[in-house]
């Protein structure tokens, strides 16, 4: 069972950045690829980025591609999203999922555990 928090929402202005954590309760955190996953209003919940249990493999949407950064820290069960040049487009909940799969890395499915999510807005 692994629990996970996520922090570091808020409101910011197009083009600011933000860091979002997802501190994970799981003495196996270094055996799950942990995602970024959000939700518009309204909206699907849609991949954002996911990084494999060796920090071997990053995946990110072609949305947030050259923007967004996922890193993790194993020795502090934390897994990381820095959000740079933010647009109102990126407004949405993020949620923090973990696997220990890798079988379907940018699907919901594909994961078994889930933040309650941290809400980013973002104004024009």
């Amino acid at each position: 069972q692994v629990q996970l928090v996520e922090s570091g929402g808020g409101l910011v202005q197009a083009g600011d950045s933000l860091r979002l954590s997802c501190a994970a309760s799981s003495r196996s955190f270094g055996r799950y690829a942990m995602a970024w996953f959000r939700q518009a209003q309204g909206e699907e919940r849609d991949f954002v980025a996911v990084v494999s249990w060796d920090i071997g493999v990053t995946i990110y949407a072609d949305s947030v591609k050259g923007r967004f950064t996922i890193s993790r820290d194993n020795a502090k069960n934390t897994v990381y999203l820095q959000m740079n040049s933010l647009k109102p487009e990126d407004t949405a909940v993020y949620y923090c999922a973990a696997t220990r799969t890798f079988s379907a890395p940018t699907e919901t499915y594909g994961y078994d555990y889930w933040g309650q999510g941290t809400q980013v807005t973002v104004s024009s």
